[in-house]
């Protein structure tokens, strides 16, 4: 195997960087919102509010970032986006009112859309160029992130949330102004055979993108479901709270740890064979999980869905780069249209029915991806 030239090296490392960077914002983020709240004196009605803006404004920078990403482009999207989000993580700590609250959320978002097409465009084209699946191991750093992240929330837990935020976006608005000379030595490095950019539009069927966003948004879904009901899950069997914690805690280490190995099992297998077989892994645990009423099958199911599913949305996303920066955002929109909706949905389902038998909604969706990855995949692995 022939090594990677020095540049393309050093702009991998680049990209991890700003993976692991929106993770940390992410997780501080989700983290810390009940302390903007009550600083705020919100309702959980006008809480959503700020969610919703949030929500709102990602899926505009995503479809803005899917127009904009031409590869020359690429580096100013990603400063742009990088400084974006973590100068409006600052800018949280100073909102004391529900407008102020709603536009810097409503920027908070359009900058990780723009960010997150960005990220996945100049990491699709690197891929190209090591000739080899690495895309993996550059979402592993965002879960790494979102944990590192996680973790500075909760051991800050008695600093006031203004100070956690203004550093932490100060910091990270550094990094990112220190890193633009790398970001634009990404102009111009990769070999023009590679399937990246406009002309590669035309290389992906329309109906082949919307299938990979659909089982992106599949995916998707169920990380949304364990973000928000795997502890929940957890107390209804009457586990502790620290062991309903343990859930969760358990589905992302999983995750992370299926996507550091993610990049020598897609190498070795192929896209195709690890995304199947991880997706009836994550159908098969989850639903025993859910369906043997104990803590220890419920902990368990968690880890396999979490390590099933690890590595599909790398693959999705590596597959959709042939369709160039468009078609990447329009997997990443749809996919994210999942993660959304998905906690809604099953506490809907939940409603209706038992929260056991809305967890299954995930299971069934990954098997579906399963079954459905042969037609979304197959003429993209290598």
């Amino acid at each position: 195997m022939n090594r990677p030239a020095v540049h393309i090296v050093r702009t991998r490392v680049l990209l991890t960087g700003y993976y692991l960077g929106l993770g940390v914002v992410m997780a501080v983020w989700g983290a810390r919102m009940p302390s903007i709240q009550r600083a705020a004196d919100l309702s959980t009605a006008q809480l959503s509010l700020v969610m919703l803006a949030a929500a709102l404004g990602m899926v505009a920078g995503l479809q803005a970032g899917g127009r904009l990403a031409r590869p020359e482009r690429v580096p100013l999207l990603l400063t742009c986006g990088a400084v974006g989000l973590a100068g409006s993580l600052a800018a949280l700590s100073q909102c004391e009112s529900l407008p102020a609250l709603l536009v810097v959320a409503l920027v908070f978002g359009v900058t990780h859309g723009v960010l997150d097409v960005a990220v996945n465009t100049a990491a699709v084209r690197c891929q190209d160029a090591y000739g080899r699946p690495i895309m993996s191991g550059l979402h592993a750093s965002y879960s790494i992130g979102a944990l590192a992240g996680a973790a500075l929330a909760a051991v800050t837990a008695r600093t006031p949330h203004d100070l956690l935020f203004l550093t932490t976006g100060l910091a990270l608005t550094a990094a990112a102004l220190a890193a633009i000379p790398g970001a634009c030595s990404m102009t111009g490095p990769w070999d023009p055979s590679t399937t990246s950019g406009q002309d590669a539009d035309q290389r992906l069927p329309r109906a082949r993108v919307w299938l990979l966003g659909a089982l992106a948004a599949a995916t998707l879904l169920g990380e949304g479901a364990a973000a928000d009901w795997a502890a929940v899950h957890l107390d209804g069997l009457h586990a502790s709270t620290a062991l309903s914690a343990a859930a969760y805690a358990c589905y992302s280490a999983a995750m992370a740890t299926g996507r550091l190995t993610g990049d020598r099992l897609t190498a070795t297998f192929g896209a195709l064979l690890v995304v199947r077989t991880g997706a009836f892994l994550a159908a098969a645990g989850l639903a025993a999980g859910v369906l043997v009423p104990t803590t220890a099958a419920a902990i368990t199911g968690w880890t396999l869905f979490g390590i099933g599913l690890s590595l599909t949305v790398p693959c999705l996303i590596s597959a959709a780069g042939a369709g160039g920066p468009q078609a990447v955002a329009t997997v990443s929109v749809t996919g994210y249209l999942g993660l959304l909706a998905g906690p809604a949905l099953i506490g809907a389902l939940a409603t209706a029915t038992t929260l056991p038998t809305a967890l299954l909604l995930p299971a069934l969706l990954a098997a579906a991806v399963a079954f459905l990855s042969r037609r979304a995949l197959e003429p993209h692995t290598r």
